[in-house]
């Protein structure tokens, strides 16, 4: 809160408490000194409109003592004259959290950050940087505030939130059913649980192929609104190309995708590899040049074997992000929940492709948590006491019991 705004909440406090000092003058009798925790101490205080408390707990005003009231005016004008002075020497209004101790500062709700190394933002440069260096990429996919906390702590470098939503999210069979508002409300998600990887948002089926000027539309949604910083295209037909030349000039970084891309699941005739005949091998090659020329700063090559993806990994100077592509691409993408095991489900099961790696288990463990918890609850071991922490008032539970006949 600016010097500005206390000046203007000082005169009301000081009036409140002119009052009630003066009140407390005619009052019967003399208030004892306040004997409470804090006696002897500067006092806790809170300001209720806006609470704001320069201390961890707080005190009701109206049931101050004078000698508390005085405290609380003379603490109030000192932080104001703080407020002020730090004003008038830096030239700008200063922040009343300034005048705060650190444990009262409001802290970020993104996921914490524990180095140096992983409190410095990814952007497209240093995804360049890091390709030119031979440094590999890691990347993963979140859908929600929990995962999205989960990669940030890891160390990913770039999280996508992709339209495998569907698929591992939302139960669809392919990633077409997804909409444009079901990307936005999951980029929403993330946005609030990463703080350093490149985020990225998948432009989901239909959302991009009517007009650039839809493609447009879209993309800047999912920056403005959905908080990501770059987007990801399907495909390297003209169109698509021309598409992603329009928003790359619009100032949107963009992502390029080939080889198999699940969005024309049905022109592709289902979930199959790409490049393994010389002459969609070469093709690819050339879609991987063109993807660079139209102006994406990187590009996912998916389920391509290893040879092609090495060739047109050396064949463009942007990143490019293997699945199921092999060892020599620039870095690797795996889809969070296939990577830690997390569903033990027959539809799960189906869609999980055999190149994904399971690095945990995780969705026993949920497993067997949920059926132990069940199994509590039928047995009434939970909550138990241990879990069961409130208690009513001294002598309130007497009352209670006589009020409700329940005896002594």
């Amino acid at each position: 809160m600016s010097g500005r705004i206390w000046r203007s909440v000082a005169p009301a406090l000081r009036a409140g408490a002119a009052r009630r000092l003066a009140g407390a003058r005619v009052a019967e009798g003399a208030r004892q000194p306040h004997s409470g925790p804090h006696s002897g101490s500067p006092m806790e205080w809170r300001y209720p409109s806006r609470g704001f408390s320069a201390g961890s707990t707080t005190t009701d005003l109206t049931e101050a003592s004078p000698d508390e009231l005085r405290r609380v005016i003379a603490d109030l004008q000192d932080k104001l004259n703080r407020a002020e002075a730090a004003s008038a020497a830096g030239g700008q209004t200063a922040p009343f959290e300034q005048t705060l101790s650190p444990e009262h500062i409001p802290k970020a709700t993104k996921g914490e950050v524990h180095d140096e190394q992983k409190k410095k933002c990814v952007t497209i440069v240093e995804l360049q940087k890091m390709r030119d260096a031979g440094t590999p990429i890691a990347m993963a996919t979140a859908y929600d505030f929990p995962s999205a906390v989960h990669v940030d702590n890891a160390g990913v470098d770039v999280v996508l939130v992709g339209d495998s939503v569907g698929m591992v999210v939302l139960g669809y069979d392919t990633t077409l059913p997804v909409t444009f508002d079901e990307i936005l409300h999951h980029c929403k998600a993330v946005s609030r649980g990463c703080r350093r990887p490149l985020l990225v948002g998948d432009m989901p089926f239909g959302s991009y192929e009517v007009s650039t000027a839809e493609a447009q539309r879209n993309a800047y949604r999912l920056l403005k609104e959905g908080g990501m910083e770059a987007i990801k295209l399907e495909g390297c037909d003209p169109t698509r190309l021309h598409t992603a030349e329009v928003l790359v000039k619009g100032g949107i970084a963009v992502m390029g995708h080939i080889g198999l891309t699940p969005q024309s699941y049905s022109t592709l005739g289902g979930f199959r590899a790409q490049g393994r005949h010389s002459k969609a091998a070469v093709e690819l090659v050339e879609s991987a040049r063109r993807l660079e020329g139209a102006g994406c700063f990187a590009m996912v090559v998916e389920c391509v074997p290893d040879e092609v993806a090495h060739a047109l990994t050396e064949a463009v100077s942007i990143p490019t992000i293997g699945i199921g592509a092999g060892r020599h691409t620039s870095g690797q993408v795996l889809v969070y929940h296939d990577l830690l095991g997390m569903m033990q489900h027959p539809h799960h099961a189906k869609v999980t492709p055999k190149f994904c790696k399971q690095y945990s288990a995780v969705g026993a463990t949920i497993n067997a948590a949920l059926t132990t918890y069940v199994d509590e609850v039928r047995a009434r071991e939970f909550p138990g006491t241990k879990y069961s922490p409130y208690k009513m008032a001294k002598g309130e539970l007497d009352l209670f019991n006589a009020q409700m006949g329940l005896g002594a």
